[in-house]
C-alpha cells in the first residue's frame, strides 16, 4: 500500500507557511499501517498539478491532496481532478446549506464563487467540514484511491479524524489495530541511544521502532500491529522491557508529555516547592513552570539577576565569589541556588549561569553552563555542562537540564 501526499499551494513553495499538514498525515498513515512513500508539493496550476498526479498514479495507490478546496480562481484541485478521472463536478446540498447559513448568521453576503466551495466529484464519499465551508472527499477509481482535503490544518485535522480515518479503513479493509506508544529520554543523544539498541532496530518487523530527535532530547515511538488490541499492548510492553534495560536511566515519560510536565508531577507528588535563580535562562524556567496547571502549588517564585550587580544586591551572592570564580562557576552557582531557596522559601533552589553566546562570557567558552540545585537539609549539587547550538537552543537545553536534575533529586527525598 503506497501513499503518496500532494500539497497544493503556491504559498508552500514561496516558504511563506511551512507544510504542517504533510506530517500530520504521514503519522496518522504510520497509525493506520499504512506507508507514505511520496510528499509532493505542487503550485496553484492546473498544468503542474496535472503532471503530479500523472506521476502519483504511476507509483501510488492512495493519492492525498490538500488544499486548493476553496472559493477562489486558483483553488483548483479538485476540478483538475475532476477532469482527469472524467467525473462532473455535481453539488453537496448539504455543504450548500451550511454555507448559506454561515453567511446568514454572520450578517454577511455570500458571493457567487463562495458556491464552489459546495461542488464535489460526483460518486464520491462526503467528508463532512465541521471547521468550515469546502468538504472533503474520497473516491476509488481504477484500484486507486483519491482523498481531497482542505488545506487549513484547523479543518483538515479533524476531518481526517472524525471521517477520512474511517472510510479508509472500510475501503482498505483495515482490520489490525494499530498502537503507537512514545518512550521520552533525556541526557543521551540520539546517536548514543540508537547504538545501545541497534540490534533491537535492525531486527524490528512487528513492533518498530523510531527514533526522533529534538533540543536535547530523544524519543522512541513504538507502534504495533495486531488485531486484538491487548495482543498489541503486550508486544509493547515487551519491547519496552528490552529497550529499557539499556537506556532506562534516561528515560522520563511516555506520549507527549514534557520535562517540566514531570518535574511539576514529581513535586507535586513529594509535595515540594521549587524557587529559581536565573542568569543566562532569563526566566525561561519560570515562564515553563509557570505554564503548568496548579503551578502555585509547586514554584515560589523566581530571582533573574542577570548582571553582577543584581547577583550581589538582590541575591546575595558574595563579591568575593565573583572576583574571585567569576559569575560562570560552580562556586556562584552554589550560592544562587542556595540564596535564592533561603529568600523565598521554597524546599529546593536552583540556578541557572552560563555563557549562552553569541560571544564568550568572562573567558568561558559558549556553551558552558553551571546548574546548582540546592535541597533543604542536603548538600547542594552542581552540574557542569558544555552545550553547542545556537543561543536559543543552549538556552533551552539548559532548562530541560535543570528539570531534569531536579527530578533525579526529588527520587531520593
Amino acid at each position: 500500500m503506497r501513499t503518496e501526499i500532494i500539497a497544493v499551494g503556491s504559498e508552500l513553495l514561496l516558504g511563506q507557511i511551512v507544510n504542517s499538514n504533510a506530517q500530520f498525515l504521514s503519522q496518522q498513515f504510520a497509525q493506520l499501517g499504512m506507508g507514505v512513500y511520496y510528499h509532493t508539493v505542487v503550485g496553484d496550476n492546473s498544468t503542474r498539478l496535472e503532471h503530479a498526479i500523472k506521476i502519483a498514479q504511476n507509483r501510488s495507490n492512495v493519492i492525498v491532496f490538500t488544499g486548493g478546496l476553496g472559493p477562489t480562481k486558483d483553488d483548483l484541485t479538485k476540478e483538475t481532478i475532476a477532469t482527469m478521472l472524467g467525473k462532473k463536478l455535481v453539488f453537496d446540498y448539504e455543504a450548500l446549506a451550511s454555507i448559506e447559513q454561515y453567511f446568514t448568521k454572520t450578517k454577511r453576503k455570500m458571493s457567487e464563487n463562495n458556491k464552489k466551495q459546495a461542488l464535489v466529484l460526483e460518486d464520491a464519499v462526503i467528508l463532512k467540514n465541521d471547521h468550515g465551508m469546502a468538504p472533503g472527499m474520497g473516491i476509488k477509481v481504477d484500484d486507486i484511491i483519491y482523498i481531497l482535503l482542505p488545506g487549513p490544518p484547523s479543518e483538515m485535522r479533524p476531518m481526517f479524524q472524525n471521517y477520512c480515518r474511517g472510510y479508509l479503513q472500510q475501503t482498505l479493509g483495515l482490520q489490525e489495530k494499530i498502537i503507537s506508544r512514545v518512550l521520552r529520554y533525556f541526557g543521551i543523544g540520539e546517536s548514543q541511544l540508537e547504538t545501545d539498541i541497534e540490534d533491537l532496530i535492525n531486527e524490528q518487523t512487528n513492533p518498530t521502532i523510531a527514533p526522533l530527535a529534538a533540543e536535547g532530547e530523544v524519543t522512541l515511538r513504538l507502534t504495533a500491529k495486531h488485531i486484538d488490541e491487548a495482543v498489541a499492548n503486550e508486544m509493547l510492553d515487551e519491547l519496552e522491557s528490552k529497550i529499557n534495560q539499556r537506556v532506562g536511566e534516561f528515560f522520563y515519560g511516555y506520549n507527549d508529555t514534557t520535562l517540566i510536565s514531570e518535574l511539576s508531577k514529581q513535586l507535586s507528588n513529594k509535595k515540594r516547592t521549587v524557587a529559581a535563580a536565573e542568569s543566562l535562562t532569563g526566566g525561561m524556567f519560570s515562564e515553563y513552570i509557570t505554564a503548568i496547571d496548579g503551578a502555585s502549588n509547586i514554584f515560589k517564585g523566581s530571582l533573574i539577576t542577570y548582571t553582577n550587580e543584581m547577583k550581589v544586591n538582590i541575591l546575595r551572592v558574595s563579591k568575593q565569589t565573583l572576583s574571585e570564580h567569576g559569575a560562570v562557576s560552580e562556586q556562584c552557582a552554589i550560592e544562587m541556588a542556595e540564596q535564592v531557596r533561603d529568600i523565598v522559601g521554597s524546599d529546593i533552589g536552583i540556578s541557572f549561569t552560563g555563557a549562552a553566546g553569541p560571544k564568550p562570557h568572562e573567558g568561558q567558552p559558549v556553551g558552558t553552563v553551571y546548574i546548582g540545585v540546592a535541597v533543604k537539609g542536603k548538600e547542594t549539587s552542581t552540574y557542569k555542562l558544555h552545550l553547542s547550538g545556537t543561543r536559543q537552543g543552549i538556552r533551552i537545553k539548559t532548562v530541560k537540564y535543570g528539570c531534569h536534575y531536579i527530578v533525579k533529586h526529588l527520587k531520593d527525598l
